[in-house]
């Protein structure tokens, strides 16, 4: 009898639990494409966007190289980055006509929808599978930035003696970042299938009564 009640509790506990991955993930998801409408933030995907096989052909220049003023080549975004809390007017001119812009704002509403979708899943389980695989999905194109954006590792910029750490497997914060989401990923790819067996199961159901 004890068993039983405890299994019945931890059975209403898992329901919780999906449900809490679910706000967490649309919080995150809302927060951070919410974001993508504003300059700085668009600014800093510039990198894996421009470097990406999958996404360069929405910036005008992704492919433009230049040279700096060490007279090295380099790509021609890294010119015109503006750090977080700074604005410099021929920067922003340069992102506006690159695309910069216009492409986060569709990112941002893209990301918003797919966590809207999985939050819905608490009431819709068929339209919280679609968020789950799109979760699951969008996290993949994510983590592929870690085999095609620079800027993912830390760089060897030199100093007093040669760098120690640079490189693969060395991280820089950015490529930190990115490789967070492979909790994001599996998150997506389980709540896609609490949300399938949730539409077999009704539709099981639905089946036995009508029979």
């Amino acid at each position: 009898m004890q068993n039983n009640k405890l299994s019945a509790y931890l059975s209403k506990l898992d329901a919780y639990s999906f449900n809490f991955l679910r706000i967490s993930i649309f919080i995150v998801m809302a927060w951070i494409g919410g974001l993508k409408a504003f300059h700085y933030e668009a600014d800093g995907i510039v990198p894996f966007v421009a470097n990406s096989p999958l996404m360069s052909f929405f910036y005008k220049n992704a492919g433009n190289k230049v040279l700096n003023e060490d007279r090295k080549v380099v790509s021609e975004y890294t010119l015109y980055k503006n750090p977080e809390g700074k604005t410099v007017q021929k920067n922003i001119e340069w992102h506006t006509q690159n695309g910069t812009y216009i492409f986060s704002y569709g990112l941002g509403t893209m990301i918003v929808v797919i966590g809207s979708l999985v939050l819905l899943g608490i009431w819709f389980p068929g339209i919280g599978a679609w968020g789950g695989g799109l979760t699951f999905l969008m996290s993949l194109v994510t983590l592929s930035f870690l085999g095609t954006t620079p800027e993912a590792y830390v760089p060897n910029l030199g100093g007093d003696f040669p760098t120690p750490q640079y490189g693969f497997p060395y991280l820089s914060g950015a490529g930190r970042l990115v490789l967070k989401d492979i909790i994001m990923m599996a998150a997506g790819l389980l709540l896609f299938s609490d949300s399938l067996k949730k539409v077999v199961k009704a539709s099981d159901d639905k089946n036995s009564i009508l029979g």
